[in-house]
């Protein structure tokens, strides 16, 4: 065993390469898979998704609520949890069955990156974990160059439609949002404030951002919205700027770099047209 300290600043002993794990957060479940460790995850949570092909895994439950008798009898001997989606009530749970549990936080993009690299140091795969972050750093160093000298989009990302929830300026989807040309025209502290109709109206953004999750409508979104108390009487839905992204967004994983691109396309696709230079490494990493 030997001593590191955690995303909660926790100082936890954990061995030295873990051999067997249970994640319960879906972005660090994709993490693992990224790495290539699939052989190592012995449990995972409910709204995970793992690779087409890839074995079946048991499930320990909700991410918030998940059965500590179910992840006990898999017998790990490290388990991961993610600050912002489980609960430190579950981590001190674990810990006094003795299951040592490694906390990852990660509230921007180059904090997802320290997550890879951490979490491939725990299970013996540094190697992997600095080829991975690596490939991921020469995308997003792509993109910046792609970017740079073109208008940052004023940009209002919807979270949740009702009540209307909207990112703060401090989480990794507002970094993300960043790295994409935009900034959220939520300049607040608070993580994922509420944001009424009317100071939407007022703000007026450029432009609208869903992911598929949050876009609560079977068709099409920008069309939906036209005929809303509202979101009609904003510039951005009168003039088709509502940008749909894949779920990708909402979580700190690596996936996240393949929203950030995509969502850098359609908010400039200037940049991306042909006679554009297309950066070798943007491709490099997928």
């Amino acid at each position: 065993m030997r001593p590191v300290t955690d995303g909660m600043g926790r100082r936890v002993e954990v061995p030295v390469a873990a051999r067997r794990v249970v994640s319960l957060a879906p972005n660090i479940t994709d993490i693992l898979y990224a790495l290539g460790a699939g052989d190592k995850i012995a449990g995972i949570t409910r709204l995970t998704s793992i690779p087409a092909g890839s074995p079946a895994k048991p499930s320990v439950g909700e991410p918030l609520e998940p059965n500590l008798e179910r992840i006990a009898a898999l017998h790990p001997d490290l388990v991961f949890a993610s600050r912002t989606i489980n609960r430190e009530e579950t981590v001190e749970s674990l810990q006094h069955l003795g299951i040592p549990v490694y906390v990852t936080y990660a509230n921007s993009v180059a904090g997802m990156l320290a997550s890879v690299r951490q979490v491939a140091g725990l299970i013996g795969m540094e190697p992997a974990g600095e080829k991975l972050t690596v490939r991921l750093e020469a995308r997003l160093e792509s993109l910046r160059a792609r970017l740079a000298g073109r208008p940052v989009k004023r940009v209002l990302f919807v979270v949740w439609q009702n009540p209307l929830i909207t990112t703060g300026e401090h989480t990794f989807i507002a970094d993300a949002l960043r790295w994409a040309g935009a900034r959220s025209v939520a300049q607040v502290g608070e993580d994922w404030p509420h944001i009424s109709m009317e100071e939407v109206v007022h703000l007026q953004p450029d432009d609208l951002i869903f992911s598929a999750a949050a876009s609560g409508a079977s068709g099409d979104i920008a069309q939906s919205l036209q005929n809303r108390p509202g979101w009609r009487d904003l510039k951005a839905v009168r003039e088709g700027r509502v940008v749909m992204v894949s779920d990708a967004i909402n979580a700190p994983s690596p996936k996240l770099v393949d929203a950030i691109e995509e969502l850098a396309r359609k908010l400039h696709p200037a940049a991306f047209a042909a006679g554009q230079p297309s950066p070798a490494a943007g491709a490099a990493g997928r």
